[in-house]
């Protein structure tokens, strides 16, 4: 049986926390916040907590001078949120997963940006707007296998998650996190040798290729930062699907860690921003979305978290890796089918 992980004390990474932004000093307003501004809550991704608080709040407070809190943590648990508090939210801005915010709009939780509110959604890439202003991505990481250099020089296949020498040396993300879809795609390409586009629909192979990988697995997660924490220690060494926006920023600050790109392929995953139906305060939502997909942050977000912006007069020069493909899910096929995989993957560890 494979135990969740569980909170080890307080780690010098422990930063999944409800952050608050003092009103102070701030510049006059731009023409887009008309009314006076008071505060919103953001609900958004616990890894995206080290640039939230060192980049996005500071920018915040300077250009509004508003109070802006922000809950770092999965994109499901937002989701919850909303549902909860649907007939009065607290939440006005989520920065949630593609997938999760089909299930937003499906739900009526959200409200529609258009230019005339967002005038920086005219600046973005072609599909980075979705479903008629729903939503829009604002960076995208991509993901790998991260792994511990001083255990290991490189990761070349997904195969390596598998291999007898890494038993006990590896955790994966709970499929509660869209990052563990990553795992669950590389098994089912790894078990029919199909590409990844094809294999993911492979979901039998790909829980029976799951199902051999136990051997090799210390624990999955549904707090990553805690896992992370154990790989820069050289607890385990690999940590499957790990995102660019906090594997590679760790590695620049000099963590033992880096991200390797498989030969099979490393997967996308745009992160997105939406308005809350009926949040409190929308005009400083508007804003807040406004900045976020602004090409002055969006040059800094893409640089500090080695991801693609969505502005395309930002001025980042990240790159994905060369040679390697990269992958896309079908996040219909992904909604529709989560709770049920989610349920089968958690009875599978178990076991």
């Amino acid at each position: 049986m494979i135990d969740r992980l569980a909170p080890r004390g307080p780690t010098r990474r422990a930063f999944l926390r409800t952050t608050a932004l003092a009103t102070a000093g701030a510049l006059a307003a731009p023409a887009i916040l008309r009314a006076q501004t008071n505060e919103i809550v953001v609900g958004c991704a616990g890894s995206h907590t080290i640039w939230m608080e060192q980049i996005v709040l500071p920018h915040m407070k300077e250009k509004f001078g508003a109070t802006i809190l922000f809950e770092g943590t999965k994109s499901t648990v937002n989701l919850e949120k909303m549902r909860a508090n649907k007939a009065a939210p607290y939440l006005s801005v989520v920065q949630m997963d593609d997938p999760v915010m089909i299930l937003a709009v499906e739900e009526g939780l959200l409200r529609p940006a258009t230019p005339a509110i967002v005038p920086n959604m005219a600046k973005l890439r072609e599909g980075a707007t979705h479903m008629d202003g729903m939503w829009c991505n604002y960076v995208q990481p991509w993901a790998g296998i991260a792994y511990n250099t001083g255990l290991m020089s490189g990761v070349p296949s997904w195969e390596a998650l598998w291999a007898p020498e890494a038993a006990g040396k590896v955790i994966i993300p709970g499929l509660q996190n869209t990052e563990g879809m990553w795992t669950l795609f590389a098994a089912a390409q790894l078990a029919t040798g199909k590409p990844m586009a094809e294999a993911q629909y492979e979901t039998d192979a790909a829980f029976e290729k799951l199902a051999a990988l136990k051997p090799n697995l210390l624990t999955t997660y549904s707090v990553m930062s805690q896992a992370f924490n154990l790989l820069e220690q050289g607890e385990i060494s690999m940590l499957s699907g790990s995102f660019s926006s906090y594997a590679l920023p760790r590695k620049v600050e000099g963590a033992p860690v880096d991200l390797a790109a498989p030969q099979e392929g490393i997967f996308a995953m745009p992160s997105g921003i939406t308005l809350v139906k009926g949040g409190p305060n929308p005009e400083l939502a508007d804003a807040y979305m406004n900045e976020m997909l602004s090409a002055d942050l969006q040059t800094r977000l893409a640089e500090f978290a080695s991801s693609l912006p969505a502005n395309t007069e930002a001025k980042a020069s990240v790159a994905l890796p060369e040679g390697i493909s990269v992958f896309s899910p079908d996040w219909a096929f992904v909604s529709a089918n989560r709770a049920a995989w989610i349920d089968r993957f958690d009875k599978l560890m178990a076991a």
